[in-house]
């Protein structure tokens, strides 16, 4: 059944199409990378100054203290609230104001914020600065048709989300901001027909290899570390991709290839450090004794987190058992539990009634296959009631030349803004 207010609010979202696209540029051209984690406060003032002249109420919010907070990189964070004329809820929309780096192969300015045809592009475009702008469009095209709504309308951006958000979203609900709200969307990019109810687990660690140093002449009288982390790659190869490959999860996760455990070797260091820019010289002939890979794994709804450790463990005792001089140790360096929304839960009936009304399809339901700030509104926040849902394909997330669909911000913004009115009128 079509909503009354379907109508209504696209025409009143094409009248901001022109407004849509200047915000989504404006956000785009503030170069907000992380790390280190540049332009934080710039781009929540300029959302600040957006937001209070549409009724807003802002707060601008350093994460002091924050895992990257520094003086040179302050963690800022903003959350504006518009109050409605009536008791009720609050519905939240929570966007990530950080970028990841640029990188290599782009054909466009990456902080051009180019319009060609339906598409804007730019680093962060559709990662997640057009789902910001939407949301924003979204709220301000609810409250000029129903001035009357019941509740509070919130809208946050946030740091820190590309690095884990403990600077943001995390320092945020342990300080109490979630603990009035009872609706949240973030508007990543899970293309607008979607509704992502979660993301699998995570599990990154540490493990060091550890040798004797000597001449690299004489490596005989040495133990190179580094070849004892060949035989872990080599084990890791033989016996542990085979393991995680045999692992589904009944989870809706996409992309295809993320239905099964998997793992990343995110990095490798050995032996003597890089040679600063500008060093010409050769290295000195050594030993490594030192050699450290990072691991990323992402685990299923399905698997404990100290299975996914004890398998890395099992692993590493069996190359000691081949190898006699073999040491090794292993850091945690953080986990996240896989989160899963129920599909009954107000937001995501909401929402799912909304897509139907808007884009005549049925919803379509899925899980991320990396985390995002969801984590922390379910573990820290204590609120389960949180979906995202944006404009965007998400395979164009951190590639070369991302760009958003103007047509698919405006569709979303129609989609949140009937969120709004089910949910607030």
């Amino acid at each position: 059944m079509t909503h009354p207010l379907t109508a209504p609010l696209q025409a009143e979202i094409a009248r901001r199409r022109d407004d849509l696209i200047r915000l989504t540029q404006d956000l785009i051209r503030i170069p907000t990378l992380n790390p280190p984690g540049r332009n934080y406060r710039q781009i929540c003032d300029y959302l600040a100054a957006r937001l209070e002249a549409s009724g807003f109420t802002c707060h601008l919010l350093r994460a002091e203290g924050a895992p990257g907070d520094s003086e040179a990189y302050p963690r800022w964070n903003l959350v504006a609230r518009r109050e409605g004329r009536r008791p009720g809820e609050c519905v939240h929309f929570n966007g990530h104001h950080d970028v990841v780096e640029v990188g290599h192969g782009w054909t466009r300015d990456p902080f051009g914020g180019e319009l060609d045809g339906d598409r804007i592009y730019g680093r962060g475009a559709c990662d997640m600065k057009g789902g910001i702008a939407a949301s924003i469009i979204a709220a301000e095209a609810f409250i000029a048709l129903c001035p009357d709504f019941a509740g509070a309308i919130e809208i946050s951006a946030t740091a820190d989300e590309e690095s884990g958000g403990f600077g943001g979203v995390a320092w945020l609900a342990q300080n109490g901001w979630f603990d009035n709200v009872q609706h949240v969307l973030i508007p990543e990019p899970l293309h607008k027909d979607r509704i992502c109810l979660g993301h699998r687990g995570v599990w990154w660690a540490e493990v060091e290899t550890r040798g004797r140093i000597a001449h690299g002449s004489m490596p005989f009288l040495g133990d190179s570390a580094i070849r004892h982390m060949g035989a872990v790659l080599e084990e890791i190869e033989r016996t542990l991709y085979p393991l995680l490959a045999g692992k589904r999860t009944a989870m809706p996760v996409i992309p295809e290839g993320a239905r099964q455990s998997t793992l990343n070797i995110n990095s490798i260091h050995g032996g003597e450090p890089e040679p600063e820019p500008g060093y010409t010289g050769l290295p000195a002939p050594c030993v490594a004794d030192r050699c450290r890979i990072i691991l990323d794994r992402r685990f299923l709804i399905e698997e404990e987190v100290g299975e996914v450790k004890a398998e890395v463990t099992a692993l590493l005792e069996r190359v000691k058992a081949t190898r006699p001089s073999f040491e090794y140790e292993v850091r945690d360096l953080f986990e996240v539990q896989p989160s899963m929304t129920d599909r009954e839960a107000p937001v995501v009936q909401a929402t799912a009634r909304a897509i139907a009304s808007v884009l005549g399809a049925e919803a379509a339901y899925v899980v991320s296959p990396g985390t995002y700030d969801q984590k922390h509104i379910d573990r820290i926040g204590r609120l389960k009631n949180c979906i995202a849902y944006g404009p965007g394909v998400l395979d164009l997330a951190h590639q070369p030349d991302e760009w958003i669909g103007v047509q698919d911000m405006m569709d979303s913004a129609a989609v949140m803004g009937l969120v709004l009115a089910e949910l607030l009128a």
